[in-house]
């Protein structure tokens, strides 16, 4: 049976968010004949979340950064299909069933990005619905140093994120680093009906002082991969 994995990395103070991420996750209806798995890890040196965590949970052990520890999770991770979802985020009704159409109805595509609900409005997303060639992304982001997409809304085929490496070890960006890479080798879906909730509080990592600092750094990372990416032509074969 074809098997759709969410990937969560989390922080050990955030065992209340963390049940609510989990009861989203276990509250989804996917299609007939579609299983779920929920994949887990925790990052710092002391590992305080097991028992919150109803999924396959791992811990580091050492604090290693978020792009690390999505990538040891994504190491863990069973299915062709897998959705990142950040611990203070809760996946709202029918996300995973839209992803999973998408790649149904179109199966050429090999990511999905889904738009996020705030607390009191919808993220405003910057790419119309519907199929974007491979490359749509890169090119935005070039061109005017931000996202056109909430990347934290990711679902994709599995084996295109390991094959860029997983989560970029890029100090601001990691997830933007990332979409822009996997978009340059193959065409992905722009779903505009919002899929998760994004909860904005005081302990955000992008709230926290110092976080603009590297930020030029960090999209000049993304810009020089793009660049050698096609320089050299990669792109996913057709088989």
């Amino acid at each position: 049976m074809p098997l759709l994995s969410v990937l969560t990395a989390v922080h050990g103070d955030r065992a209340e968010v963390l049940a609510a991420a989990g009861e989203s996750v276990a509250a989804q209806v996917l299609p007939p004949s579609w299983e779920l798995e929920w994949v887990v890890q925790e990052d710092g040196e002391r590992p305080r979340l097991g028992e919150v965590a109803q999924a396959s949970y791992a811990a580091n052990g050492a604090q290693l950064g978020v792009a690390v520890t999505r990538n040891l999770a994504l190491a863990r991770v069973h299915g062709e299909l897998v959705r990142v979802l950040d611990s203070d985020d809760v996946l709202l009704p029918g996300a995973l069933a839209r992803a999973i159409g998408a790649f149904s109805v179109h199966p050429e595509i090999r990511w999905v990005v889904g738009r996020p609900r705030m607390a009191d409005a919808v993220y405003f997303q910057l790419l119309p619905e519907g199929v974007h060639a491979r490359g749509a992304i890169g090119a935005y982001v070039k061109e005017h140093r931000r996202s056109p997409i909430h990347c934290a809304g990711l679902t994709a085929r599995t084996a295109i994120i390991r094959a860029v490496g997983g989560w970029c070890a890029n100090p601001r960006a990691e997830d933007i680093e990332l979409v822009a890479a996997i978009s340059e080798l193959a065409p992905g879906y722009v779903d505009a009906t919002p899929s998760w909730l994004y909860r904005s509080h005081e302990g955000q990592t992008v709230r926290q002082p110092g976080w603009r600092a590297l930020h030029a750094e960090s999209y000049l990372m993304i810009h020089q991969r793009l660049a050698a990416a096609r320089a050299l032509g990669l792109r996913m074969g057709t088989n």
